[in-house]
């Protein structure tokens, strides 16, 4: 495992690894149709600070070393992580993992529609045999970017801001999914949809990617990765690392934050 992405041929041939495990994180989770042997892993009630007034908001070092203990991940876990819409929640459990300074994490490429159109379904993979263990996390706090700095690099500009809404909602001419909030965008942020890097469920390939970002006209400042609420801006996060290795952070608050604290309410 040396990428952040995993093809389903990957994983039948590694199956079978005990030092394998496989999280579901569908936002919709079915027990019926997951694959053979995965674990939920449950981005909003679980893996989610819910005291939080944002939605999806990074959750403490604490809470998630000891909800990880509960699904049998351990320090030598090769970690595989798919949902059911192909490509959506699951590159933001591969980030998540990261700043928690677990690398051996992957997302699985084409998600659980790939699996199941290959015809594996009947196919089942490592299930952990000891819970609870004794995984230890270690945050890197300086991966997750937060509203003040967000409000500095304004003026600042010292990173470069990219929004992975989609053009309606990052010109303000389209809703936001939050009734209640305007949709616009930060200043000086740049706009490239989630849905431009895949390709019918899958990633798109490297050429192409790195055709995207080299359109937006990034320079080698840092950049921050932003969305609706910290779910797709992973997404063009995981693209950008198959493509570079410059600096790179998540807004974790996102839009929902920004509008809430900036008061940009609809009219009602």
């Amino acid at each position: 495992m040396t990428t952040p992405l995993v093809t389903i041929h990957w994983l039948k041939e590694n199956k079978e690894d005990k030092n394998l495990i496989v999280l579901d994180a569908s936002q919709e989770y079915d027990e019926g149709n997951t694959i053979k042997g995965a674990v939920h892993f449950d981005i909003k009630n679980t893996f989610s600070d819910t005291k939080s007034a944002y939605p999806n908001t990074f959750p403490s070092e604490k809470q998630f070393e000891e909800e990880c203990r509960k699904l049998g991940i351990t320090k030598k876990s090769k970690i595989v992580v798919f949902d059911s819409k192909g490509i959506f929640t699951s590159p933001r459990v591969w980030w998540m993992f990261t700043v928690m300074s677990h690398k051996t994490v992957a997302v699985l490429d084409g998600g659980l529609p790939a699996w199941n159109s290959a015809g594996l379904k009947s196919l089942e993979v490592n299930k952990p045999k000891e819970l609870p263990t004794s995984f230890k996390a270690h945050k890197n706090e300086a991966a997750i970017y937060h509203y003040e700095q967000i409000v500095d690099n304004c003026n600042s500009q010292e990173c470069q801001l990219i929004d992975a809404r989609s053009p309606g909602r990052f010109n303000g001419t389209a809703p936001e999914p939050r009734a209640h909030l305007q949709s616009g965008h930060i200043k000086n942020a740049l706009n490239l949809p989630y849905t431009q890097v895949l390709s019918n469920d899958y990633y798109k390939p490297k050429e192409e990617l790195e055709e995207l970002f080299r359109d937006l006209h990034i320079d080698k400042r840092p950049i921050i990765f932003s969305c609706g609420s910290g779910i797709t801006a992973c997404i063009i996060l995981l693209a950008f690392t198959l493509v570079s290795d410059q600096e790179s952070y998540v807004y974790d608050g996102s839009w929902t934050e920004w509008a809430e604290r900036n008061k940009c309410y609809t009219q009602v």
